[in-house]
């Protein structure tokens, strides 16, 4: 089953007054895109985020963002630096005897420092919040690959519809080029009956030429490749692999028959069925570059 690269996941989790959310975003893109906005709390285990990531989805462009919220009564994870407490209380007691200044030093100057607060040593908390962000982070996946297969259904649907169209405009083209060998024949042999009058055609060579003639408007390999590469896009559709890049490189080889075909072809009517199928072709071009 195919799927599509955009979609959107969230997941939420909580235990003891510690809630973590997370959304995923997904957009196109070759490969694997990964972009992060994490809490500092959460900031040193990045890699392991983006590694659980990477075994679920293999393209698309990931937005990911996490929020950890504690209740009033949760512990903050954070210590206090008494050495730059103490530090910082002496700099401002001798800026202030320096100035000459007679006012206190007080908790908010301080506070201006935000060095004087620093993460203390790993705790259970720390285990419990990295905890519960899996856990969002598993939720939010699952979301975000369910919308994705559900637009991948959509666009399967589609490009079924488009390949059938495809494959009805070559039946008729070969139908078409295959009613030309006769038309070609008459035509070539009225137009030297036109041209010698009352003098006796050569058969043999009238048939040389007419030989080279089907052989320059024969496309029966053609349609046969094209037809293979129809029914492999289908089985591809089909398959559980992701199929992105592989549905890619076959529309180029289809496009390459078409083109081929047309060239050969030299019938008006004919380049009018060609046009369409590189028209359908063109729209499922477009489709694919939102596949996995």
């Amino acid at each position: 089953m195919i799927e599509s690269m955009t979609g959107f996941g969230a997941g939420t989790a909580s235990k003891e007054g510690l809630t973590v959310s997370v959304e995923l975003r997904s957009l196109n893109s070759r490969f694997v895109e990964l972009n992060s906005r994490l809490p500092k709390s959460v900031q040193a285990r990045e890699n392991d985020i983006k590694d659980v990531l990477r075994k679920e989805l293999q393209r698309g462009k990931i937005n990911i963002l996490v929020q950890v919220e504690r209740d009033a009564e949760a512990e903050p994870g954070l210590t206090i630096n008494e050495e730059a407490v103490r530090s910082y209380t002496a700099l401002l007691t001798k800026v202030r005897d320096t100035a000459g200044l007679t006012d206190p030093i007080r908790l908010d100057h301080l506070l201006k420092f935000s060095d004087i607060f620093e993460a203390g040593e790993a705790t259970d908390t720390d285990e419990l919040e990295w905890h519960l962000t899996v856990e969002a982070l598993n939720l939010a996946i699952l979301q975000l690959k369910e919308m994705r297969k559900r637009e991948g259904e959509v666009l399967a649907r589609d490009l079924r519809e488009r390949i059938r169209l495809i494959g009805s405009g070559c039946d008729t083209v070969k139908r078409l080029s295959d009613e030309r060998i006769p038309q070609e024949r008459a035509r070539l042999t009225q137009k030297v009956a036109d041209l010698l009058g009352e003098e006796k055609v050569n058969p043999d060579r009238l048939e040389l030429e007419i030989v080279l003639i089907a052989e320059r408007l024969d496309i029966a390999e053609e349609v046969t490749r094209l037809n293979s590469h129809l029914e492999y896009f289908i089985e591809a559709l089909d398959g559980k692999e992701s199929v992105g890049r592989k549905l890619n490189f076959l529309v180029q080889e289809m496009n390459r028959e078409i083109n081929t075909i047309g060239s050969k072809s030299n019938s008006a009517e004919i380049a009018r069925y060609v046009v369409q199928m590189k028209e359908e072709l063109e729209r499922i071009r477009e489709q694919i570059q939102n596949l996995e």
